[in-house]
């Protein structure tokens, strides 16, 4: 048996939010001493799991006491339930982390790509424009894509792609291998003939939001095999001396 005291260090919730739950029926202590402490069991604790993913998932503890407190609550399938809320979760902050960066990368103006999508170009162009549209890599994408045609913006996208796949049959070497290095360099090379001209610093904040998360991981990932985006990243770096 464990005090509220303890209880509060272990799980890091606040003895006032123990004492609460008590009071709302969310969460019974096991029993009392005989001088009216409120003692804490394994089962206790267990719930105590169970109230904290509810509340990182920024559940209502009505609701939570409402799912607990039914008679068909299956913690099995509540924990599997929370793993995948969680994920989502997690997916939606990795996605405003490599947003965040695109925002850095412009100086205070998003650069999103959509991770490459080739059904989004379109819809990345509008909205590169109304972010940075005042940059002068804006403005040489800009010039450069009115030249493209639908099919011309697919086989860039598929050639940058394929640029990946080499890269992800390489991840059993080290970033610094020179067949790895010249890739990068054909990436950077890439970027700057079809797109906008890509420098060092560029290139490094596109490495870091390739390994961030989110489409652009996934689909560099799809392209080249789990741990491409990654290993990318990290052959960036020391391209551009970061490492």
């Amino acid at each position: 048996m464990m005090t509220v005291n303890e209880v509060s260090k272990v799980t890091g919730v606040s003895i006032r939010a123990l004492r609460y739950y008590d009071k709302i029926g969310l969460l019974r202590p096991a029993e009392h001493t005989d001088a009216g402490y409120r003692l804490y069991d394994d089962t206790a604790l267990e719930k105590i799991r169970q109230i904290m993913l509810f509340r990182e998932l920024e559940f209502p503890l009505k609701d939570i006491k409402k799912i607990m407190g039914s008679p068909d609550f299956d913690k099995s399938k509540a924990l599997e339930q929370q793993i995948e809320l969680l994920t989502l979760k997690k997916e939606r902050l990795e996605n405003l982390i490599t947003f965040a960066r695109g925002i850095k990368l412009t100086g205070g103006k998003n650069m999103d790509f959509e991770a490459f999508d080739t059904g989004k170009i379109d819809e990345y162009a509008a909205r590169a424009k109304e972010y940075w549209g005042n940059t002068p890599e804006y403005e040489e994408f800009n010039q450069k894509h009115m030249k493209m045609t639908k099919t011309d913006e697919k086989a860039l996208a598929e050639r940058m792609m394929s640029i990946f796949q080499e890269l992800g049959a390489l991840k059993d070497r080290l970033p610094s291998d020179p067949e790895v290095q010249e890739l990068v360099k054909k990436l950077q090379n890439f970027i700057t003939e079809n797109y906008y001209t890509c420098s060092d610093k560029i290139l490094s904040e596109l490495g870091k939001m390739y390994s961030g998360g989110g489409d652009f991981t996934k689909n560099i990932d799809k392209a080249g095999g789990a741990g491409t985006a990654a290993f990318a990243d990290q052959a960036i770096q020391v391209y551009c001396g970061k490492c």
